[in-house]
């Protein structure tokens, strides 16, 4: 496949977030390369649902051949996961994950996203709604229902599958948490939706395991919805003005990190100067905020961090698209793993692919990301690991619907909650849990 000659220096689309992405499309040679790192290409085996075919897909739109309400462009657009694993074996540097959330915002205009993803994205950008709905659904959760009603088919039966799988899969006492070793820093939470809605436990171990690392937690007041949804959804307005709430509230804290333990929610906190680079009131405010985002197991990993007592299980690890291609996370995952003695860690196959969860992408798009999320299922069950350990709630959520609904007795579980579980088995001696797994590292 030829790459098409350069854009002319006119455009159908002026003045549009997808026109702001130009020097992104010009820069694809249409290689190649990113066709087998792209899930839904692989999945679907159509040109057009691989990177380079939508970025051919931009540029005849911003060129005026192809129209913007089009079903060609709209629908495969919107097929997209937005996993950004073409950009890690991309030779040309194309910053895909950027300009498809450029492309969305742009088609918005022409056609309204679905009803079910307006509610979504309103209910997480307004926090009283967030905050009953969250309630509900812990609510239903503790009835045991979503087990029986996640083996019925379509959206509602994997929804309650994915709810199901946010049931606490190793229970853990709060213990001490004073140690020898203080001053690494002070850390502020991003608490964020879903993770304080149906994982906050999870958060309480990562403030936990900082602490014992000799982190210092402090609370950031004020903070909302990270803005990932919106952003990836093309709802570019909501996200930044959910980036502007939260860069005031972490100033305000002031902390010298800010911990992120889902990997969706750090790669856009990252990314909040770029998204605010064209507001000239906030967009330095968002570099520095930016600059201090650090997922958990960065900051552990810079800790050492601690070892804690054995946990006797097998486990396989699935990296988030978020941490992996976006953060370009790979190694403190697993130093915070092998900080667990006796925790056995079993290959995974295809790890670094996408499990077809990409926000609210399985509720809007549920044939693509079920097929997908075939395959990683398959490849999960086949490793025959106890436990499946990912650091993102979405992956955690898919992963864990998957496998309830092919019946596997393998469960998903947060790598800080492994940690966690470990110092906790050692608490009596809290104050001194043995040598650390690596060399102290300087301050992340």
């Amino acid at each position: 496949m030829t790459a098409p000659s350069i854009m002319p220096a006119e455009c159908a689309l002026p003045n549009t977030p997808l026109a702001d992405v130009r020097k992104g499309i010009d820069a694809c040679v249409h290689c190649g390369f990113c066709l087998q790192a792209c899930p839904t290409y692989l999945a679907l085996e159509d040109e057009n649902d691989s990177p380079r075919g939508r970025i051919l897909l931009m540029r005849s739109t911003l060129e005026g051949t192809l129209k913007p309400e089009s079903d060609t462009v709209q629908e495969h657009i919107a097929r997209c996961l937005g996993c950004r694993a073409c950009e890690t074996v991309c030779p040309s540097g194309v910053p895909y994950g950027h300009m498809l959330e450029a492309t969305r915002e742009t088609l918005a205009e022409y056609r309204p996203m679905s009803f079910i993803a307006r509610t979504i994205l309103a209910v997480f950008a307004r926090p009283r709604l967030l905050s009953i709905a969250m309630a509900m659904g812990r609510m239903l959760r503790a009835t045991r229902l979503p087990r029986l009603l996640g083996m019925l088919g379509g959206r509602v039966g994997f929804s309650m599958a994915m709810l199901a799988s946010t049931e606490r899969s190793i229970r853990t006492r709060p213990y001490a948490t004073m140690t020898g070793a203080t001053g690494r820093g002070r850390v502020a939470l991003l608490t964020g939706c879903v993770m304080e809605g149906l994982f906050s436990e999870t958060n309480r171990a990562t403030e936990r395991v900082l602490k014992v690392n000799g982190y210092s937690i402090v609370a950031a007041e004020g903070q909302q919805c990270c803005g990932a949804l919106h952003a990836h959804a093309g709802d570019g307005d909501t996200a930044r003005a959910l980036a502007r709430a939260n860069v005031q509230a972490f100033e305000q804290a002031n902390p010298d990190f800010i911990c992120v333990n889902a990997a969706g929610c750090g790669a856009m906190m990252k990314e909040y100067s770029l998204a605010l680079a064209k507001d000239p009131e906030w967009s330095e405010r968002a570099a520095r905020v930016s600059s201090k985002v650090r997922d958990v197991s960065e900051l552990l990993a810079a800790a050492g961090p601690r070892r804690g007592a054995p946990v006797p299980r097998r486990v396989t690890y699935d990296a988030p698209c978020h941490l992996l291609h976006a953060q370009r996370i790979s190694v403190p995952p697993f130093d915070v793993l092998r900080a667990v003695p006796e925790l056995e860690m079993v290959p995974l196959v295809n790890s670094d692919q996408c499990c077809g969860a990409a926000g609210i992408y399985n509720l809007i798009e549920p044939d693509t990301s079920n097929a997908v999320l075939s395959a990683k299922i398959t490849h999960v069950t086949a490793t025959q690991a106890d436990m499946v350990t990912t650091g993102n709630p979405g992956c955690l959520m898919q992963i864990g619907a998957g496998l309830r609904r092919a019946g596997s007795r393998m469960r998903v579980v947060h790598p800080v909650d492994l940690l966690d579980a470990s110092y906790a088995k050692r608490s009596a001696g809290v104050t001194d849990l043995g040598a650390t797994t690596a060399t102290n590292r300087q301050n992340p």
